[in-house]
């Protein structure tokens, strides 16, 4: 199934502005919310596609990316997505490669592959919490790989023996021979670059210097990432070839869904229903934060629904800084449901004491004074 135009699922035009994007992320975020509609399928897949849209148009990069490209740009590894199992085995490619394949040999310029036996790049996809984003967190993950062999201490050649300069081109990966005017190098067809060959080769890595092997390693997740960060780990890699350097590591974070929480860079979001009475009256409420502590927020007497209130310096973390976001509360005023007969009659008491409702619900009261104004006034 086709995935849908991230736009079109936000809700804004091609044109919107980062200001117009986070709105409608923020307006639509709260309405399918998960916790708001529990047990609905339809209402978690579409919160999923809001969150996943979001994430790239509020990135400039990735936004002229997918104006470019459309979803493309993120298929097959492209921007940072990720492949099956959270973990992708990466090599070379791309046009470069194409250009050495076709151009190398001719113009004298390819690369030996005794360079390129340099491990592979590996990346590897971590999914955290938004606590272990704004504490920073330590995490262990096991990583299929390339090792060196420790039979042969990567060396390729049987234990005991060892390889042996190419007689093909004297150890130089490479041969040159003369055709017209011109003097063409090649790759080396006995050694296949690596200027050296094994006469007797490992039983256990069958000559490579490498065989498959898990490891587990430690990895350190600093306060304040986002999502999309990407943390390198320099030489944990897959071994390289024969003793070759090996490549590094990537690991990719991505952050779970809080129920609590919506983040928006250092700041983060919460909406917080009180009691009608409450909004009404006055009180106080007590709200989580990311730290784990409750903050305390005083209500003033007639809140509306949408009213926000905001605590300072108690928002998210910032990567490689002291410096701390802020929290906004929205509150929801919640209208009573399941009344018993006295609260009933309480309520229709208040009503008929009322007296001037322009002064106990202003906007309603002016809206429909409004409304006998304007049918009067199609009347006459």
């Amino acid at each position: 199934m086709a995935k849908q135009d991230y736009y079109s699922v936000l809700g804004v035009e091609r044109g919107a502005d980062d200001a117009a994007i986070k709105r409608a992320f923020r307006q639509q975020a709260m309405r399918y919310h998960p916790d708001k509609n529990p047990g609905d399928a339809a209402a978690e897949q579409k919160f999923k596609d809001l969150n996943e849209a979001y994430d790239v148009l509020k990135d400039d990069q990735k936004r002229a990316a997918y104006d470019r490209f459309g979803h493309a740009a993120f298929e097959n590894g492209g921007m940072g997505n990720g492949h099956a199992r959270g973990f992708d085995f990466g090599g070379g490619g791309g046009f470069a490669d194409i250009f050495d394949e076709m151009f190398g040999d001719f113009m004298g310029g390819r690369r030996s592959r005794r360079q390129s036996a340099r491990g592979a790049d590996q990346r590897y996809n971590l999914e955290i919490s938004l606590e272990e984003a704004f504490n920073g967190a330590k995490a262990s993950v096991r990583v299929p790989s390339s090792v060196a062999c420790e039979a042969c201490d990567g060396s390729g050649a049987e234990p005991g023996s060892s390889p042996v300069t190419c007689p093909g081109c004297g150890g130089a990966g490479k041969v040159r021979a003369q055709q017209s005017f011109f003097t063409v190098e090649r790759t080396c067809p006995q050694c296949g670059g690596q200027g050296q060959i094994i006469r007797n080769p490992c039983k256990t890595c069958g000559g490579n210097g490498r065989v498959r092997k898990d490891r587990t390693l430690q990895v350190t997740i600093p306060p304040g990432v986002e999502d999309g960060t990407r943390i390198r780990l320099s030489g944990e890699g897959e071994a390289g070839m024969r003793g070759a350097a090996p490549g590094d590591l990537y690991i990719f974070l991505s952050i779970k869904q809080h129920r609590f929480f919506q983040r928006d860079g250092a700041d983060l979001f919460c909406e917080a229903p009180i009691p009608m009475t409450r909004a009404a009256l006055g009180g106080s409420i007590e709200v989580p934060t990311i730290d784990g502590t409750k903050a305390k927020i005083n209500i003033p007497a007639g809140t509306q629904s949408g009213g926000r209130f905001r605590l300072r310096g108690k928002g998210m973390s910032v990567l490689r800084s002291e410096r701390v976001g802020d929290m906004y509360v929205e509150v929801n005023v919640e209208t009573p449901r399941n009344l018993t007969k006295e609260q009933k009659r309480l309520l229709e008491q208040f009503e008929e004491e009322g007296g001037g409702a322009e002064y106990t619900h202003p906007e309603s009261h002016g809206f429909f004074a409004k409304v006998r104004e304007f049918l009067g006034g199609e009347k006459d």
